[in-house]
């Protein structure tokens, strides 16, 4: 029974998120320069426990904060069903933070051969700021999610760190400012995600928590998401257009279909109904990346 409440609470559904902006910057890095497999591997690893740190500790700042209800319109994890106790929940967490340091560590030193070189200092210090970023997003007296300030944070850590720290880790260099295109799409797509989060939960969020999307209001917060999913697709056909041309690069745009939708639910749905839209939107950036990814290496084949 706790085992089923710990997996409720990674939010499993969330991973494919977290991941389409690695596998962007892994298999770009792929495409332009010899990458071990295990690298790629444990750059994956590592996003995974970040995003499960993230959604643990989201969900024990709700839930300290007091603002996760029964009303709440989002399935309902481990901790606020009662099914595990706060202690219960900070070990885990606890758990996390060590399989992020070791699985960083293991990554480094498998892309780098050291730690303690320059570039390995470097993506420790910025792999400490993602571990702070995923906890204090609830968690603490003045955590930055109830600021409204949820969304610049994911755009930075979901879109350009992900994109050109995966790119980086992989090829060890970041020859060309084009990488921060695709970085910037994927950040804009993730920022959709919350903000899908957020349109869903306005009602029960609004008693102490300002999310953009309760600042905006219904309809200016659904202006918002048209404008985040367009200009993610408009930074990811100006990528491809700049690259020396090929058919494959644009294999991207068989997704476009899964955003429509997905807009088509944000126009029509909110509260509970509008669940479902926010997955639709999270394998739509996964498929994207994919596609992506294969696209630019099709020629290794």
């Amino acid at each position: 029974m706790k085992a089923k409440a710990y997996i409720k609470s990674m939010r499993l559904r969330t991973l494919p998120l977290s991941l389409a902006g690695v596998l962007m910057g892994s298999l770009l890095a792929v495409a332009d320069y010899r990458v071990p497999l295990k690298v790629v591997l444990l750059v994956c690893l590592t996003t995974i426990c970040l995003q499960i740190l993230s959604n643990l500790s989201n969900e024990l700042g709700d839930v300290l904060h007091g603002t996760d209800t029964p009303d709440r319109q989002g399935p309902e994890y481990g901790l606020n069903s009662g099914v595990l106790t706060i202690p219960q929940m900070k070990r885990c967490i606890g758990l996390f933070v060590l399989l992020c340091c070791l699985s960083g560590l293991a990554m480094i030193w498998v892309s780098f051969g050291s730690i303690f070189c320059f570039e390995g200092i470097c993506l420790i210090l910025l792999g400490a700021a993602a571990i702070l970023a995923a906890m204090k997003y609830t968690l603490g007296r003045n955590p930055y999610g109830y600021r409204g300030l949820g969304d610049i944070f994911v755009f930075i850590f979901f879109g350009i760190v992900a994109v050109t720290g995966s790119y980086f880790v992989c090829a060890h260099t970041l020859h060309s400012w084009m990488i921060l295109l695709p970085a910037a799409a994927i950040g804009f797509f993730s920022v959709g995600v919350l903000n899908t989060n957020n349109i869903r939960d306005m009602q029960t969020d609004s008693a102490n928590r300002r999310t953009v999307a309760i600042k905006l209001g219904l309809k200016k917060a659904r202006i918002y998401q048209t404008v985040l999913i367009a200009l993610g697709w408009i930074c990811m056909l100006v990528f491809a257009s700049l690259r020396i041309f090929d058919w494959r690069h644009f294999l991207f745009v068989l997704s476009l279909p899964l955003f429509i939708m997905h807009l088509k639910g944000i126009w029509t749905y909110e509260g509970r109904p509008l669940d479902k839209y926010l997955p639709m939107l999270v394998i739509s950036s996964f498929i994207l990346s994919l596609l992506t990814g294969l696209g630019f290496c099709a020629y290794l084949f």
